[in-house]
């Protein structure tokens, strides 16, 4: 039987009603296989369901009066040198939610062709971080060493057969160099969390350059400056 608990006026998600999101999340897989989704909006629908799930199991945890603040989202890759390049790599999810309270940090390993779920079979996380909790907030950098070295192995090889590539051959040089400079001018950037709590692994803001980064940094600071 499917409950609700009630608190004042605000309905709470329960477990059917996170069930019932996962099995639209589900339901979208056979529509791109029939044709009735295009790739396009199948990837829009799967991401913004996806949230979806992520939203009802915060508000699972939330205070009554809580609301949403800002909201950053990243996909990253991991790709595996042992397995083929032909075969899409897992990608793990990081997506930060701030509400006027605290901050929640959900992580997920995304296999090709499974449905998300935000649950075990995800490798689903959710850590719920008060921001007195919060420590710092602080920019890092880092050299891309693999860029340069990926630079540095194109240009050699273009330099080691430049007599036989007369019409690439100077192309490839240049995109080799382009590719150190790259790496080494434009290091990788990300904004670290840290907390109060010794057990609890620091929080990476990546993609700085995207609005919500940008958003989600401010308000953070923001907070640290109010506590």
């Amino acid at each position: 039987m499917r409950r609700k608990h009630r608190r004042g006026n605000i309905l709470t998600m329960t477990i059917d009603e996170i069930e019932a999101l996962r099995a639209v999340v589900r339901g979208l897989y056979p529509k791109r296989a029939i044709g009735d989704l295009t790739e396009k909006v199948f990837q829009r629908e799967l991401v913004d369901r996806t949230l979806d799930i992520y939203r009802a199991l915060i508000r699972m945890k939330t205070k009554e009066d809580e609301q949403f603040v800002c909201e950053h989202h990243v996909v990253r890759s991991h790709f595996k040198l042992t397995q083929s390049v032909l075969k899409e790599p897992e990608q793990e999810t990081v997506s930060l939610f701030a509400t006027d309270h605290c901050l929640f940090h959900l992580k997920s390993i995304l296999m090709p062709g499974r449905p998300p779920s935000a649950d075990k079979e995800d490798n689903f996380s959710m850590e719920q971080v008060p921001f007195q909790r919060i420590g710092s907030v602080r920019v890092k950098r880092q050299i891309r060493f693999e860029e340069m070295a990926m630079g540095a192995v194109i240009a050699g090889l273009a330099a080691l057969f430049y007599s036989s590539l007369s019409i690439t051959g100077p192309f490839m040089v240049g995109l080799g160099i382009l590719g150190i400079l790259h790496g080494l001018l434009l290091p990788t950037r990300w904004v670290l969390v840290e907390t109060l709590d010794p057990a609890s692994e620091p929080i990476l803001i990546y993609s700085l350059r995207k609005k919500s980064a940008r958003k989600m940094v401010k308000f953070l600071r923001e907070k640290m400056r109010r506590q």
